[in-house]
């Protein structure tokens, strides 16, 4: 028993090499690397065009305006970019779309830079990255499964999540210092020379076996089959339905976040940079700890719990007036809120078949960011009348009402989520004879 013991120990791998498994893909690798410098810049930007419009402005409902406006295309155009992703070549596409965000960047960067930029040209701009995102986003998250063998595609999801949270970290922090000292046009500049990165990285994959084009029905007929897919398959559809309803109460908080740093905190732009980076730093180890897994038994747990602490780390939030304690909640608020989405990310995937991961991934990023300009567009329009600290903690009371119903709705879908992963391939019934509590 002992000897069986040791040698139990020595077969099971370091947890350093089970958290970077994915990264042995010489594929993810290029591509990790180019988004670790493309997402910096991304966040940059993001936390930049937050203090313009502010600044422009001083308005919280222009605020939301800009959020609705980069991020509804999201939602009207990402069915079309799953379409895209299970019809075309993913690897051209997606060097298609970092190519035009770079374009939009310098634009961008060009008119704040010669002091010309208006809010107006701001909110078009914003809405042709989303026009973009809708296509760039359903049609990456599929293309993970092309880099890495399907049993490191959890890992591989994990680690670009970790890698976008890690940019979060940097990014705001950066764009603070630089929108202080030298203005917001430089960041904008920044991101758009950081796209470069990413586009060679794309152009030196080499993709051995490329997904096989849907064609054997019309693009309608395809578009459709996503949907009763989605609609027909229940464990699918409630993930789906809890990552929208945190999308629409619950992320608009970082819409909001230029008021919290200057009003409420008495800060600026440097406070604003460090409050985003302290969520980034919470998303991080959630995408790290979500890395560490080698399976998807108890993820629909951690869907539920996560998303009932996002939702009592933004009641916190809400209503602190103290810069430290609102910096420190923010950790736990971004580690769970990450957690989430790239727990509901994997059990999706796990649950899609091959030929329909794209539209599926595009169902996923309409409720992840699709829903988000709405909440944007409520919460602006909410915050101006009754004040961002009340906004952002009704948010999280409903995330918390969300989490309750789903916990106590999903033991009716396990079975059939379990079906669903095996029937897909990520798992054989196996290995859930001694799991019979999968997905709880």
């Amino acid at each position: 028993m002992t000897l069986d013991i040791q040698v139990e120990e020595q077969a099971k791998p370091h947890w350093s090499k089970a958290t970077f498994r994915s990264l042995r893909h010489r594929n993810f690798q290029l591509f990790l690397s180019g988004q670790m410098i493309s997402l910096i810049g991304t966040w940059m930007q993001t936390v930049a065009q937050s203090w313009l419009v502010y600044r422009l402005t001083g308005s919280s409902l222009l605020l939301g305006t800009v959020g609705f406006a980069s991020q509804i295309p999201i939602f009207v155009f990402a069915p079309l970019g799953g379409l895209v992703a299970d019809r075309w070549n993913r690897q051209k596409v997606v060097i298609g779309t970092q190519t035009a965000s770079m374009i939009l960047a310098f634009i961008l960067a060009a008119l704040t830079l010669t002091h010309r930029v208006t809010v107006g040209e701001i909110v078009l701009l914003a809405a042709m990255l989303g026009v973009v995102n809708a296509v760039d986003i359903p049609v990456r998250q599929a293309f993970l499964i092309e880099m890495v063998t399907r049993d490191d595609l959890m890992n591989a999801i994990a680690l670009n999540s970790s890698m976008f949270n890690g940019a979060r970290i940097v990014g705001p922090a950066i764009a603070g210092i630089l929108v202080a000292a030298i203005g917001e046009g430089w960041c904008f500049f920044a991101n758009a020379v950081s796209y470069i990165a990413v586009i060679i990285g794309l152009f030196l994959m080499r993709i051995k076996n490329p997904n096989e084009l849907e064609k054997n029905h019309s693009a309608l007929e395809n578009l459709v089959e996503g949907f009763r897919f989605a609609h027909g398959n229940a464990p699918i559809f409630a993930l789906l339905l809890l990552v929208g309803l945190a999308s629409f109460v619950g992320m608009p908080f970082s819409v909001l976040m230029p008021i919290f740093a200057d009003h409420i905190l008495h800060g600026g732009p440097q406070a604003l940079g460090w409050l985003m980076g302290a969520t980034g730093i919470g998303a991080l180890f959630g995408a790290l700890t979500l890395a560490a897994r080698t399976g998807v038994r108890g993820l629909a747990r951690w869907v539920a719990v996560s998303a009932g602490a996002f939702g009592a780390s933004l009641v916190i939030f809400g209503y602190s007036r103290w810069y430290w304690v609102s910096l420190l909640v923010l950790v736990p608020t971004g580690y769970a809120m990450m957690l989430q989405l790239a727990c509901t990310n994997t059990l999706v995937q796990a649950m899609s078949p091959d030929r329909l991961r794209g539209r599926l991934m595009a169902l996923y990023t309409m409720m992840m960011a699709g829903m988000a300009p709405f909440g944007a567009l409520f919460a602006g329009a909410f915050a101006n009348r009754w004040g961002a600290p009340f906004t952002v903690a009704l948010g999280g009371a409903g995330c918390m009402v969300g989490a309750c119903v789903f916990w106590a709705y999903w033991p009716h879908l396990r079975e059939a989520a379990r079906n669903l992963i095996v029937a897909s391939g990520m798992a054989t019934s196996d290995t859930f004879k001694q799991a019979p509590t999968v997905g709880d």
